[in-house]
C-alpha cells in the first residue's frame, strides 16, 4: 500500500541522516542457515564466529531483546539481539529495520531453550532497503498471473517454484553430460538469419540498420547445424532460443528452448536411441528414478518406449486407413474439426490435422510416432518402407510431444525441390534458403537429426501444468499503470 510505501521511504531517508549505507557494496558473508545447522555442534562448542546474511522475515522485539528470522538460499535461521550486546546505537538501529530488508548479522550460535539454533548478535548491519513489502506471510503470492510477472518475488516466497528451476538446470546439465560423452560438440549458431528456416513457423522480423536488411529470429538451429556436418563435424548440438510468432498455451511459447543435435552415419533409428537415453538420464537426475507422477498419472520412462507407425496409429485410434483412404474423406474428417479450407491442402497436412486431434491425444504412455507424410516433412529422407512417407519421428507422453527427429536428407536436387513445394503448399512467398543448398552440393554425409523441447521435459519431470511454470521469465503484456502501482504486493 501507498501508505507503507512512504514510511519506508522516511526510514531510508533517516538511515541516511544517521550516516548509515542502506545499500552497502559487499558484505562478508561466512556462513549459510543450512551449513550452520550442519556444524552446529562445532561451531557453539568452540563460540566460532560466525556472518550470515540474508532477507528478514520477522521480527519479534522485547523491550531490550529482539528475535527475528533471516532467509538465505538454505533455508531460515533465527537471530537474537540484545541490547547490551550491540549497545544503544545498533539496538535503536532496529526501529528502521522492516520485515523484507536484507540484512547482515555477526555474532556466535547457541540453542534457545526451545531447541532452536540461533545466532546471538555482536553486530548488525543493513545490506539493502526493502521499500515494497513482502506479500502477506501467509498467503503469499495465489495470482498466476502475478507470479508470472514478478518471478523475483515468487521464488523467494515459494521454495518449490525454486526448485522447479533448479532441476531445470539440472536436465539441461544431464543432456550436456550425456552428448558430451558421447562425443558431441556444443556449438552456437546465429539467432538473427537473413532467411529463416528447419520448421514451418511464423517468424519474428526486425531490421538491422547498419546492413539495411531484413532478419528473423530464428524458428530452429537445424539448417546452420547440418552445414556444420559438411564442414567435418561429424556430431554436433546446441541448446538454445527458438522463436515463433504464434499463439500461446499451456505447452507453447513464442520464446522456448530446444535441444538439436545431428549426427552423421546416422538415421532416425538411432535419434530414436539417443532420444530414450536423453529423456531416461534427465529423469535419474531430477527424479531419482524413470518412473514419474505427471499431473495426478503415473509414468515410466524407461527404454525401449513403445514404437507406432503413423499408419498403424491413423488405424488404431482414428479408425482411418491410410493405405485406401480417400483425400475426399480426409478432408470430411478434417473439417469436422476446424472450419479451414481443406479444398486444396495436401494429403499429409489433412493426416497431420486428423493425428493432432485424434490420434496424439491418445498417446498417454511413453510413445514414439513415426513415419509421418512426406508432404509435411522436407527435410526428411523418404521412407524405406512406403515412399509416401518420411523417415521421421515424434515423441509423445500424455499427449504432448516432446520432439521431432528425421533421417536427413541430404540429396540437394530433392532438398530445393521440397522446400520449394513447400513455400507452394503453405502459399508464402519467401526464398528458400540457397546457401543451405550450395552446402549440401558439396556433400553432406548420411546423418539423423534430433530436436527436443526442453521446456516441454522440464515440465514433464517437475509435474509443472504449464510451459510458464518452467520459464523464469514468461512473456507477459505489459503493465499499462507500473508508473502509478505501490501496492507493494
Amino acid at each position: 500500500m501507498k501508505a507503507i510505501f512512504e514510511q519506508r521511504l522516511a526510514k531510508l531517508e533517516e538511515m541516511r541522516k544517521r550516516g548509515i549505507d542502506p545499500y552497502p557494496r559487499s558484505f562478508e558473508q561466512t556462513h549459510r542457515s543450512g551449513g550452520i545447522a550442519d556444524d552446529f555442534d562445532d561451531l557453539s562448542t568452540a563460540e566460532t564466529p560466525v556472518s550470515v546474511a540474508g532477507r528478514l522475515m520477522s521480527k519479534r522485539p522485547h523491550g531490550k531483546t529482539a528475535f527475528g528470522h533471516l532467509r538465505d538460499v538454505e533455508g531460515d535461521i533465527q537471530i537474537y539481539l540484545r541490547l547490551d550486546e550491540l549497545g544503544e546505537e545498533k539496538f535503536g538501529f532496529l526501529d528502521l529495520i522492516d520485515v523484507g530488508d536484507f540484512i547482515g548479522v555477526k555474532g556466535t550460535v547457541f540453542k534457545t531453550r526451545t531447541g532452536e539454533i540461533t545466532v546471538k548478535a555482536s553486530d548488525l548491519v543493513m545490506l539493502s532497503k526493502s521499500l515494497r513489502p513482502l506479500p502477506e506471510k501467509w498467503h503469499g503470492l495465489k495470482d498466476k498471473e502475478t507470479r508470472y510477472r514478478r518471478r523475483y518475488v515468487d521464488l523467494f516466497f515459494n521454495q518449490p517454484v525454486r526448485e522447479v528451476f533448479l532441476k531445470r538446470t539440472a536436465a539441461i546439465a544431464a543432456m550436456r553430460r550425456l552428448l558430451d560423452g558421447k562425443g558431441f560438440v556444443e556449438v552456437e549458431t546465429p539467432v538473427l538469419q537473413p532467411i529463416y528456416g528447419g520448421g514451418s513457423a511464423e517468424p519474428f522480423v526486425t531490421h538491422h540498420e547498419a546492413l539495411d536488411m531484413k532478419l528473423y529470429l530464428r524458428i530452429a538451429d537445424e539448417l546452420y547445424l547440418k552445414r556444420l556436418l559438411v564442414g567435418g563435424i561429424e556430431k554436433v548440438y546446441e541448446i538454445s532460443k527458438d522463436f515463433r510468432n504464434e499463439g500461446m498455451d499451456r505447452t507453447h511459447s513464442p520464446e522456448f528452448t530446444q535441444l538439436e543435435l545431428y549426427q552423421a552415419y546416422a538415421d532416425y533409428h538411432d535419434m530414436m536411441d539417443i532420444f530414450e537415453e536423453i529423456m531416461e538420464s534427465v529423469a535419474l537426475e531430477v527424479c531419482g528414478s524413470t518412473r514419474i507422477t505427471y499431473q495426478g498419472k503415473q509414468l515410466d520412462l524407461k527404454r525401449p518406449w513403445r514404437r507406432i507407425s503413423v499408419k498403424e496409429a491413423m488405424k488404431r485410434y482414428a479408425g482411418v486407413d491410410l493405405d485406401t483412404v480417400e483425400d475426399d474423406r480426409l478432408r470430411e474428417v478434417s473439417a469436422e474439426i476446424t472450419d479451414a479450407d481443406w479444398a486444396h491442402m495436401p494429403r499429409g497436412a489433412m493426416i497431420d490435422e486428423i493425428l493432432g486431434h485424434h490420434v496424439e491425444p491418445k498417446l498417454t504412455e511413453p510413445t514414439i510416432l513415426y513415419d509421418y507424410p512426406l508432404e509435411i516433412s522436407p527435410l526428411a529422407k523418404v521412407s524405406r518402407e512406403d515412399d509416401r512417407f518420411a523417415e521421421r519421428f515424434e515423441p509423445f507422453v500424455l499427449g504432448i510431444e516432446l520432439g521431432n527427429a528425421f533421417s536427413e536428407l541430404n540429396d540437394p536436387v530433392q532438398q530445393r525441390r521440397r522446400l520449394e513445394q513447400q513455400l507452394k503448399d503453405e502459399g508464402k512467398r519467401e526464398e528458400i534458403d540457397l546457401d543451405f543448398v550450395r552446402a549440401l552440393e558439396y556433400g553432406m554425409p548420411p546423418a539423423g537429426g534430433l530436436g527436443v523441447g526442453v521446456d516441454r521435459v522440464v515440465m514433464l519431470v517437475t509435474d509443472s501444468h504449464s510451459i510458464r511454470d518452467v520459464v523464469l521469465f514468461p512473456p507477459m503484456r505489459p503493465e499499462s499503470d507500473l508508473d502509478e502501482e505501490i501496492d507493494g504486493i
